[in-house]
């Protein structure tokens, strides 16, 4: 902050810069924010009230990938709102950080640093991979935590996590083993979703359906005749996508009632190449539609083939190996890429005679969400959660709203992914990350520890840990990112945190994790913690560019959000993702949105500091904030302590709400527009007028302090940096704090006094007059006169309160109407003769009549004669059409009667306008 002598404990006397510089205070203010230890809701810089209810945000974790992103700084503001307006609202407010080891991710980044030095994966080996990739976290983590700095987060950094440290490593250890004794963690062969780009399973979550257009196959596949050999004659034909999967047929299947195939159920059929024998089955799940009607069951490499397989006890013959390769079981074909063998077995089928024909065909095919590799599904031995039993108590949660989806048009597909939900599978071929605590024993007995050392013997036979086995895969990492609304507060140890912040208030976070996310940590925290994670689940927007494009270095429209705060500062950006955003919207930014904040972050600064400049130099600067007496409550001061009493109370119920970018709206409006735009303009005239005493002026001073007090506080969690230190040079209220973050946020009791103060017939008549002060300078535009001019006006105010305002406020409506002299009179005027250029304005129950001397008379001429040539052109033509017999012969009635209609209504402003100008 800045320096303050004892005689001027608020630095009053202190001149504020012309300019507001975000890179001279931001840094600075951070680092007072940090000595203070303001940040902790038990830190001694803390204001909290004990017996508060706690506010709490567990920060969803970024990916410890090297930088932050426009989403990030997003999410940042938004949290960091909440987390300011609870904390200015007395309660103990818990913004508690973290980082996310991101196996995947992480992975993809440190590969391609390792290709670039000629090393692998491979040949580092696991445990030298593992410490390269320990050094690049070490590197990346204080770069991340120093990016949410510069945007102003206010967390708790001495609660920070990690989600690989031990505290959570224990939290996963200990999940999963409860997990596995309750029957709901299991390992077994199933079909998964494999990556060859990664070499890994993943979820369904994780696969992104992608209309692509390719081909239809229809293959000849050869009957068996009673002695167990190919018919050249006998054939039923298949439709295929992935004619390589052929290698691993072990079925046809037709519909039960397909009379076209029902004779063939039964017999069976040679697979081409591998020379396997297959029967021919009926399943209900055959489209008798779809191609022949007949189709090729490959259980182990495709799901739907998977169930039919299960159903009828087929066997599973998986042909492509990790790489996506076929392998030893593909006969002819073994080593080749899947796409060449498809390649290789369309030419030999069609050179054998057996390919019926190929057309172009649309399909959805599942692409890795992160190598963009086409998912090949594959049989591997896995460890599963059985989620349908976690899912109904997460539905049960927000059916009961004792957690609530925000905005709530998500609820409906939340409901539809929890009920129809699939077992979980959550092993990962990977190296970074939690390893799965489960080993193995040369009988095949499986002992899952959560000791941090793992088992000292197998669970079953007693076999000493030095022959047994862990399981080379590691979690899923959103199993360990879905205990951390509770992991981070100690669980599974009973401490103090986790009494006291468990559950959450709010989870913020982007609205495409939903599922992937916010349904596991419901899910995982009823079970586990026994109670809800969060109350609230606050779904945010993407943030796309300025012409609705999704963010990518692809597209080359990527923004870094520290290079746009060191060109328009951290309150300009967070400002800028926040004003007029509802939840869950994707927002646009651009340049201009970004410069709108910045100017509103200079007006604010320049407001301030006519402001500190104008106290009256009677007033002492250690004198705290106050509100004069009614009696020195001015008409002007009655309608601005009018305005910001609604505004806060409509800040506070929007905010309440998590209408955030509505509350930005309205402090941007009431600040800039009401306040700044219009109260400040009074207030100077008052403040300079030499025939006022010292108590008026006071008491002008007071309100203007007082409603500028409020609106920085409302504008805090916005705009922390700004606020924060424009506040500084203000005086404060006895029971404030040091820091405008930990002082008080305006509340019923400010509302109540406002409108105690004001009075409503006043406001209401300054409302009329500030709307007649425009009406004027519109009128004044449109007339072509300089702004600059000035006219002198006779006022109307019959009614005798407006009267007395006028009359009141007369200096001020003389200089910002540039009204002078100003004749004012409580009789309506006459109607009187407006040809000399007199221009005549009214404003609810206020009419002015602006004399011109004659100055518009010329700019009004020349006005009226461009609109009379533009009306007679217009005229021209329609009358033109209206004496074309095509139009009026052809046209349908109601046509021609509207152009007819037109045509009259441009006769009668040609006439007006002539007359005009007579």
């Amino acid at each position: 902050m800045t320096a303050r002598s004892d005689a001027d404990p608020r630095g009053l006397s202190a001149a504020m810069p012309k300019a507001y510089d975000p890179g001279a205070v931001e840094d600075r203010i951070y680092a007072a924010w940090l000595a203070a230890d303001v940040f902790a809701p038990d830190g001694k810089g803390s204001h909290a009230d004990p017996d508060a209810e706690p506010f709490v945000v567990i920060q969803p974790p970024p990916n410890i990938t090297g930088s932050l992103h426009l989403g990030h700084a997003q999410r940042s503001t938004v949290e960091d709102l909440m987390i300011r307006h609870a904390r200015m609202s007395g309660r103990p407010a818990l913004w508690l950080p973290g980082l996310d080891h991101a196996s995947i991710a992480a992975q993809v980044v440190l590969d391609r640093i390792l290709a670039r030095g000629g090393e692998s994966r491979e040949s580092l080996g696991r445990e030298r991979y593992l410490e390269r990739m320990r050094e690049f976290v070490d590197r990346t983590r204080p770069v991340m935590l120093g990016q949410q700095r510069r945007v102003g987060a206010s967390l708790d950094w001495g609660r920070l996590r990690y989600t690989m440290d031990e505290g959570s490593a224990k939290a996963v250890r200990h999940a999963f083993a409860r997990l596995y004794r309750e029957g709901l963690a299991y390992r077994t062969e199933a079909l998964v979703n494999w990556c060859p780009g990664d070499r890994t399973s993943v979820s369904d979550l994780e696969v992104i359906a992608s209309p692509e257009q390719g081909t239809l196959w229809t293959v000849r596949y050869h009957l068996l005749d009673e002695a167990r050999r190919p018919s050249p004659d006998e054939t039923i034909s298949v439709a295929t996508t992935r004619p390589e999967t052929i290698l691993g047929d072990t079925a046809v299947a037709v519909h039960p009632d397909d009379q076209r195939y029902r004779p063939l159920v039964g017999r069976a059929v040679r697979i081409p190449f591998v020379e396997r024998d297959v029967p021919v089955i009926a399943d209900e799940a055959v489209d008798p539609g779809f191609g022949t009607g007949a189709v090729k069951i490959t259980p182990a490499h495709d799901q739907a083939d998977y169930e039919i397989g299960k159903r009828h006890g087929l066997p599973m013959v998986a042909v492509l190996d990790g790489d996506a390769r076929i392998n030893e079981l593909g006969g002819p074909y073994a080593g080749l890429d899947r796409f060449a063998a498809r390649e290789a077995i369309v030419r030999d089928l069609e050179a054998r005679g057996d390919l019926v024909g190929a057309q172009p065909h649309e399909f959805l095919l599942g692409r890795c969400q992160r190598s963009n590799d086409v998912i090949e599904p594959l049989p591997r031995t896995q460890w599963f959660i059985r989620t349908r039993p976690l899912a109904e108590k997460a539905l049960e949660a927000t059916r009961t709203r004792r957690t609530t989806i925000l905005p709530p048009r998500f609820e409906k597909v939340w409901e539809h992914w929890l009920t129809n939900i699939r077992d979980w599978n959550v092993s990962r071929q990977l190296w970074w990350g939690h390893r799965i605590p489960a080993w193995y024993c040369p009988d095949g007995h499986v002992t899952v520890s959560e000791a941090e050392h793992g088992p000292d013997s197998c669970a079953v036979c007693g076999r000493p840990s030095s022959e047994l086995v862990q399981d080379p895969d590691i979690f899923d990492t959103w199993f360990s990112s879905g205990l951390w609304p509770f992991s981070t507060l100690g669980w599974p140890d009973d401490t103090p945190d986790l009494r006291r912040y468990y559950p959450g208030t709010v989870m913020e976070t982007a609205y495409d994790i939903i599922f992937f996310w916010v349904a596991r940590m419901t899910m995982l925290g009823i079970h586990l913690a026994g109670d809800i994670p969060f109350r609230f689940v606050y779904l945010s927007g993407l943030v796309r560019d300025p012409y609705g494009q999704k963010m990518s270095k692809t597209r080359g429209n990527v923004e870094d959000p520290l290079e746009l705060i060191d060109e328009y500062g951290a309150d300009a950006l967070r400002f800028g993702l926040v004003k007029g955003v509802a939840p869950g919207n994707d927002m646009r930014l651009s340049r201009a949105r970004l410069e709108g904040a910045r100017n509103f972050a200079n007006k604010v600064w320049n407001v301030t500091r006519f402001v500190v400049g104008a106290r009256p130099a009677s007033r002492d600067p250690a004198r705290p904030l106050d509100l004069p007496g009614a009696a020195r409550i001015g008409p002007a001061e009655s309608w601005i302590l009018s305005r910001v009493a609604d505004d806060i109370a409509a800040v506070s119920r929007a905010i309440d709400a998590f209408q955030f970018g509505e509350a930005a709206r309205i402090v941007n409006d009431g600040l800039w527009a009401a306040f700044a735009d219009w109260y400040v303009e009074i207030a100077k005239v008052r403040l300079g007028d030499e025939g006022a005493g010292e108590a008026e002026r006071d008491a002008t001073w007071s309100v203007l302090a007082w409603v500028l007090d409020a609106y920085l506080r409302l504008l805090h969690p916005f705009m922390p940096f700004v606020t924060e230190e424009a506040w500084s040079r203000l005086p404060h209220r006895v029971e404030d704090a040091a820091f405008l973050m930990v002082s008080r946020w305006p509340g019923s009791r400010d509302v109540e006094l406002a409108r105690r103060l004001q009075r409503d017939a006043e406001a209401r008549a300054v409302g009329e007059l500030i709307e007649l002060i425009r009406a004027v300078r519109n009128a004044r535009h449109d007339a072509g006169i300089e702004p600059g001019r000035w006219l002198s006006a006779s006022v109307s105010a019959p009614v005798p309160d407006t009267l007395a305002v006028v009359e009141a406020l007369r200096p001020a409506v003389e200089r910002l109407a540039r009204l002078r002299p100003l004749h004012v009179s409580g009789k309506p005027t006459s109607a009187g003769d407006t040809r000399d250029g007199t221009l005549v304005v009214r404003a609810g129950g206020l009419e002015v009549r602006v004399s011109t001397d004659g100055a518009a008379r010329s700019a009004q001429s020349a006005r009226r004669a461009r609109e009379l040539r533009e009306a007679e052109a217009a005229l021209a033509r329609a009358e033109a059409r209206l004496a074309n017999p095509s139009f009026t012969a052809r046209a349908p009635a109601a046509v021609v009667a509207g152009a007819r209609e037109r045509a009259a209504e441009l006769r009668e402003r040609v006439a007006h306008l002539r007359a005009a100008l007579s």
